[in-house]
């Protein structure tokens, strides 16, 4: 007889199973505990926010009466709304392609540089400045005025460079003294050769007259040739007093540097530039009467440089200003992932024969593709947002058509609109635009982890 022992299985520890639950049980009560304020505080500042706007959204301006969808509707028929909108599709569409197209290239090129440090430290150095700070900074710079804007007075430096400028701005005729003003704004008398004809002028301060300028008496008392044309431009204006009025007097300068020209059956036979004491001559002219001019272009006023801040360039000027800002930031993390990349490709590329811009183009981008699109979506989060650059930067007459959402939303709600419903309808609306970029961010993030 054979015997089959068999072996009892020995019972759960049911001790042990219940030690885990309680300790799992007790680790979620403690990090329930340090989560909890965050939670709150998350909750305060996001959460009822959000819940709070979408609910005042269904209501009037006074918040007493349910209007239903109706602020939504009324926001898509507010002409400021859609040029809002408009306005943060450019910024979106612009801003975020400029600023990573502009960190790509900054980041590939500051790695051959020896100083690359420095270069990255000087370029991140605006991330350190405040939107209102920044924004102050560039309006200045914008100014129109080239004596306070930087950009004007160099842009009127360069025009002035190559197109020169009026040296008398200011200057004009007496009436009834011998010049008549043409509908294009120049001067003109009639002489003949063998005579000296006096233009005065007034309207030029004395401190505003050329340093070279000379007195104009002994020009004007010149005889002239038979078959020549002689004449003096100056300021018909005696420092101090006295003096008579259409005369050269001895304390009367000259206007060097006039253009002058002599017209005959509507056509310029000849032109000069008056010299120091502001004399001028037309030699070898036949007989007969001439048309003496001083043309428009001498009186022109100054150029006074690009309206920035107009209502054309405005929208262009503040993302000008929002590069200049984000310009470092994006550099720097595309840096991050280019020092990431397997130089052995590289080096095989060069080897292969590839030159840089090919190595450039199809290895390093397709390579930073991931960090590139990274920070594309996080400069779209961003410039969804912008607020304080417009606000500051667009002056007030140009504020509506710099306006972007954010600023609409408080424009409306507290920048004298007083229409809450309103402006919190604007606020869902900027919120629903900002969250599939956020959602896209945070599974790639998740997808990276992995």
């Amino acid at each position: 007889m054979t015997a089959t022992l068999v072996k009892e299985a020995s019972p759960p520890a049911v001790g042990t199973a219940d030690h885990r639950r309680r300790a799992r049980r007790r680790g979620r009560i403690v990090a329930l505990v340090f989560v909890l304020p965050a939670l709150l505080l998350l909750g305060a500042l996001v959460v009822y926010p959000v819940v709070f706007s979408v609910g005042r959204s269904f209501f009037d301006a006074s918040g007493s009466r349910f209007v239903g969808g109706d602020n939504y509707t009324e926001m898509f028929r507010d002409p400021a709304t859609l040029k809002a909108v408009r306005n943060s599709a450019i910024w979106v569409v612009v801003a975020p392609t400029l600023l990573t197209g502009l960190g790509l290239v900054l980041a590939v090129l500051v790695e051959k540089i020896r100083w690359a440090t420095a270069f990255k430290l000087l370029l991140f150095m605006p991330m350190a400045v405040s939107f209102l700070a920044a924004g102050i900074i560039f309006r200045l710079a914008y100014d129109e005025d080239p004596d306070k804007g930087v950009l004007n007075a160099a842009v009127v430096g360069v025009h002035d460079a190559f197109e020169g400028t009026s040296s008398y701005p200011t200057a004009r005729a007496r009436d009834g003294r011998g010049l008549t003003k043409g509908a294009d704004g120049s001067y003109r008398t009639s002489a003949s050769p063998g005579h000296t004809v006096g233009l005065g002028l007034v309207g030029v301060l004395p401190k505003d007259l050329p340093k070279d300028a000379k007195p104009a008496y002994a020009a004007a008392g010149q005889k002239a040739a038979r078959d020549e044309l002689r004449g003096v431009v100056y300021l018909d204006f005696t420092p101090g007093g006295g003096g008579k009025q259409g005369q050269v007097d001895r304390g009367e300068s000259g206007l060097p540097e006039m253009k002058v020209e002599a017209a005959r059956d509507g056509k310029t036979v000849a032109s000069t530039t008056t010299a120091a004491d502001g004399s001028f001559r037309f030699p070898g002219l036949d007989s007969g009467s001439y048309t003496v001019r001083l043309p428009a272009s001498n009186f022109s006023p100054p150029y006074e440089g690009v309206s920035w801040l107009g209502p054309a360039l405005v929208t262009p000027a503040i993302i000008g200003a929002y590069l200049w800002i984000w310009t470092g930031f994006a550099m720097v993390l595309i840096g991050a992932g280019l020092a990431a990349l397997p130089r052995d490709a590289l080096e095989a590329a060069r080897m292969d024969g590839a030159n840089e811009w090919q190595i450039f183009r199809r290895i390093t981008v397709p390579l930073l593709a991931p960090v590139l699109t990274v920070v594309f979506v996080t400069l779209v989060i961003n410039v969804m947002k912008v607020f304080d650059l417009v606000y500051i930067i667009a002056p007030g007459p140009v504020q509506e058509d710099a306006t972007v959402l954010a600023t609409q939303m408080w424009l409306v709600s507290f920048g004298g609109g007083n229409n809450q419903g309103l402006g919190s309808a604007l606020g869902v609306l900027l919120l629903l635009l900002v969250v599939p970029a956020m959602v896209f961010n945070v599974r790639r993030f998740r997808r990276s982890q992995r």
